[in-house]
């Protein structure tokens, strides 16, 4: 049966209430909230440095690493700064394809750290479940190689932190549309966050 135009506005309603929800309960977790300023604290620091961010992610998610490391690339807000260094891992289809056949999909990006990445370097990795075998095997390698990492997921258990997850920013829901709108808003402000202050460091 095709949905009314009533019923379609008392989803979207439902759905933007969803979302007002999570909003709130994010910004009262103030765990959360610290771990957002010292993530883009270090990646600002690593940058700085003459370090690279690496972001991953898968579906949406990989979609969300395209964006945000194209707001490092590009300008955020300030046009007038240099770019920054930001790659989206998995982007290489003649990599990504040869690894997911020669080897498993489970290496797609680890691989690419492992001949990219250097000491000093961070990775956003992102999975709204938290279990993406691809990304918790990219936390590793980024550990094994000296990297930052920094996982964005959805709620986890406590004892559930992967190796390699130095500072994990967990959105307090299992619902993988809510957790993947608020990953964009927090990864927005860790992009307007590294931005000001890479830039800051960078001109002093």
């Amino acid at each position: 049966m095709t949905p009314s135009p009533s019923a379609l506005a008392d989803l979207l309603a439902e759905r933007l209430a969803a979302t007002a929800d999570l909003l709130e309960r994010t910004r009262a977790d103030r765990a959360l909230l610290e771990g957002c300023v010292h993530a883009a604290t270090r990646t600002a620091e690593a940058i700085a440095a003459g370090g690279t961010l690496f972001i991953c992610g898968n579906g949406g998610s990989a979609g969300e690493a395209t964006h945000l490391s194209g707001e490092l690339i590009g300008p955020f807000a300030d046009k007038t700064r240099p770019a920054l260094p930001a790659i989206a891992l998995g982007f290489d289809p003649s990599a990504a394809t040869a690894v997911a056949n020669d080897f498993s999909f489970d290496e797609v990006f680890a691989r690419q750290l492992a001949g990219l990445a250097r000491p000093g370097d961070v990775l956003w990795a992102l999975t709204t479940s938290g279990r993406s075998p691809n990304v918790l095997r990219a936390l590793e390698v980024a550990a094994e190689r000296g990297l930052y990492g920094v996982l964005l997921t959805g709620a986890l258990p406590a004892e559930a932190t992967p190796r390699g997850a130095d500072q994990v920013l967990a959105v307090p829901s299992t619902e993988t549309p809510r957790v993947q709108e608020l990953h964009l808003m927090l990864g927005h402000f860790l992009c307007e966050a590294v931005e000001a202050l890479a830039t800051t460091s960078s001109r002093a």
